[in-house]
């Protein structure tokens, strides 16, 4: 679906943002793209995008270079929800979802009420400029219009910001329903558990380099150091203690009264995307 090899952008002397990107993502993957600001992610997905020429090296998707590639059959494959919503204010949830989708064939189009529906939009809103809208419907509009023309390849740039905890989760479902359709979904964000929860793939980029590419659970796997926490009662008295994996395969090795909770020390995406970059998120 996409192929990125050699991928190289610079802004100007001495401000070369990508330097040799090498990477390609499958049909039906959820393939995450993880930086912190200023590393070259939304550089990648503006190249990927279309939006941004003149880079260099090589970039298809759906096997077509992007570089010669100028036709608004090849675009209209592709959804995108950018990080700042692109929608016109003075206009309601409806007008604006009917509006982008007039540049779509009619089969391609899904329905606006619908979608809306979907996203547990405000029924109230539907009709009311967006301008009036929270940042979380705001985002909810913005998925639509990313879905609204059915697309085979979704790039999605931090797609649960602004969203609550039960509209977080409404989105992954959401995304992971149209992987289940067959969608390709290139998801840039700095929300560790999205990426660990929809992504078959991440690749760290920092300062223009992939320097980890794997799957989550490879990814923490490999630096985990195989030991789990257990919480215990023993005696009245509530305590814990941290063993290897391999001795707790022959059984637990002291005395307890009731096991409370058993945890892995295994570390978190976040902690790898550190230790990888020497950086957070933000």
């Amino acid at each position: 679906m996409i192929e990125v090899k050699n991928l190289t952008f610079s802004y100007g002397k001495d401000k070369q943002a990508l330097h040799g990107l090498d990477f390609t993502v499958d049909d039906g993957e959820i393939f995450g793209f993880l930086g912190p600001n200023g590393s070259g992610k939304s550089t990648t997905q503006k190249i990927l995008t279309g939006i941004l020429k003149g880079h260099g090296g090589y970039a298809s998707l759906f096997g077509q270079d992007i570089s010669t590639v100028h036709t608004q059959d090849f675009f209209k494959k592709i959804g995108v929800l950018f990080e700042f919503p692109y929608l016109y204010a003075n206009l309601s949830a409806i007008d604006n979802l009917r509006y982008f989708s007039s540049f779509y064939p009619a089969k391609q189009r899904r329905d606006v009420g619908e979608l809306l529906e979907k996203l547990e939009f405000k029924a109230d809103f539907m009709k009311k400029p967006v301008s009036s809208y929270s940042k979380g419907m705001r985002q909810r509009v913005s998925m639509a219009r990313a879905l609204i023309s059915s697309p085979k390849l979704l790039f999605l740039d931090e797609p649960t910001s602004g969203l609550d905890p039960s509209g977080a989760v409404l989105f992954r479902r959401m995304i992971e329903e149209e992987r289940k359709k067959g969608t390709t979904v290139f998801l840039t964000t700095h929300n560790m558990l999205d990426a660990d929860l929809l992504c078959d793939r991440v690749a760290f980029i920092t300062n223009g380099n992939i320097v980890a590419l794997d799957t989550p659970k490879r990814l923490k796997e490999q630096n985990s150091d195989h030991r789990v926490r257990i919480e215990y009662l023993y005696q009245g008295r509530r305590e814990e203690n941290i063993i290897e994996i391999p001795e707790l395969e022959r059984g637990i090795p002291f005395r307890y009264d009731e096991i409370v909770s058993v945890h892995s020390e295994e570390p978190t995406l976040e902690d790898m995307f550190i230790q990888y970059t020497g950086r957070g998120l933000s």
